[in-house]
């Protein structure tokens, strides 16, 4: 296995909900913030379904009956909630071997996230992360998904052509990026988005568990 050619030399990962078993916290953030601002709750499909954007779109798609001049207010809420629930989130099982495996095979790893760069770099703080990755883009430094500026800018950085590029991701939005920047895409059912919709974004593999994620990486990647 160590001798096959790569098919991939830069692999992106979503973060919530691919790599972070964040959801259903995520989803509880959302709810409480828009009923601080007397916004209607939302359902946990809405909730769910923004997962992936950048933050204050998100919040307003799942709100549309909360008024713009509220949305500072209602991203607030947001951190504030989630600043609370944030030690309550952990890797999925996996995810550490996952990311090893791939090290040990030398492709790039990147993060390609809907989370702020503050947000980011706080997760990533933990010492078992600490250089697991080669490079990241949150959306508020380049722009929200499925947008592709986040992946053409990764593919810059490192020289890499988009048919040498993978992204991975729980929602649609990752894999219309995916689409709109020219890379292949692969799915995981175990975020936020139902994977019947991934079907119509043509991903090369949806896995349905970290576990078969990575034995499809390390066959396929």
């Amino acid at each position: 296995m160590s001798l096959r050619p790569r098919q991939f030399d830069l692999i992106a990962f979503d973060w919530d909900g691919t790599l972070f078993d964040s959801t259903k916290i995520i989803v509880r953030c959302i709810q409480r913030a828009v009923v601080d601002v007397g916004g209607q709750r939302p359902t946990d499909e809405a909730a769910s379904y923004v997962i992936g954007m950048a933050l204050i779109p998100a919040l307003a798609h799942a709100a549309p009956d909360v008024p713009p001049e509220k949305y500072p207010e209602l991203g607030a809420r947001y951190r504030h909630h989630y600043v609370a629930l944030q030690n309550d989130i952990s890797l999925f099982d996996g995810v550490l071997p996952l990311l090893a495996d791939l090290k040990a095979r030398h492709h790039w790893l990147t993060v390609a996230t809907g989370k702020s760069r503050r947000g980011l770099d706080e997760v990533l703080q933990a010492v078992e992360l600490r250089g697991a990755f080669d490079s990241s883009r949150t959306a508020d430094e380049t722009a929200g998904k499925p947008n592709p500026l986040m992946l053409q800018e990764l593919m810059h950085e490192f020289g890499v052509e988009p048919e040498r590029t993978l992204m991975i991701g729980d929602t649609t939005h990752d894999l219309q990026m995916a689409l709109n920047a020219g890379c292949a895409s692969v799915g995981v059912s175990y975020g936020a988005h139902e994977p019947d919709a991934f079907h119509a974004l043509d991903p090369r593999f949806v896995g349905h568990s970290v576990r078969e994620l990575h034995d499809w990486l390390l066959a396929n990647a």
